[in-house]
Formats: structure tokens, sequence, C-alpha cells
């Protein structure tokens, strides 16, 4: 059970890596947020998981509870990553704020 623990933990952590990259690697506002939503949702699913999975290792009702809920948290981030990522970029759009291209990028 540990040796599962571990895999969803560093699972998570490997997602995260990956969003913190990808937000520092794009070039414009829009390009930023794919990462931030997709790969930060993948990487809170896989480490809550892998803490409500730590939590049944001491099997009482209180802790299945406390893993249910953990369970539900995966859920709701679920619902509202994208619809939070979907409003921010519609903020984007009325701010005026326009995509990258490659005609934009300044020569230094």
């Amino acid at each position: 059970m540990n040796i599962l623990v571990i895999f969803f933990l560093l699972f998570g952590l490997f997602f995260f890596t990956g969003g913190a990259v990808g937000i520092i690697r794009m070039p414009d506002f829009y390009s930023r947020l794919h990462p931030a939503g997709k790969l930060d949702t993948l990487g809170i699913m896989s480490m809550v998981l892998g803490l409500a999975l730590y939590n049944l290792n001491h099997f009482s009702a209180g802790t299945l509870l406390l893993s249910i809920k953990m369970i539900l948290i995966i859920f709701f981030v679920f619902l509202s990553s994208p619809t939070a990522t979907h409003s921010i970029v519609d903020a984007g759009i009325r701010a005026g704020l326009r995509h990258w291209s490659k005609e934009q990028r300044r020569v230094e």
C-alpha cells in the first residue's frame, strides 16, 4: 500500500513540476493557462488520492470519512478548475489581450 501511495505522490509532484515549467516557458497569457489548468488539476488529483490511500492504512470510521472527504475535494476541483480557467480566459479577452504570434516577438 505504501508503494502505491509513494507512486501517487511522485506522480502528482511530476505534474506540478511540469505545470510550473509550462507556466514559465509559455509565451503569453493564454498559453500559460493551459499548463496551469490541466497539470495542476492532475497533480492535485494524484496527490490527494495518495493521501486518501495513506489515510486508510489505519482503518476506522473516522479515517474512512476523511478519505471520502478527500475524494470529494478531487471531485470539486475537477468541476471548478475548468470553469475558473474559462472565466480567466474570458476576462483576458474582455480586457483586450491579444494572442501571441511569431510576428509580435521582439528582436533583441
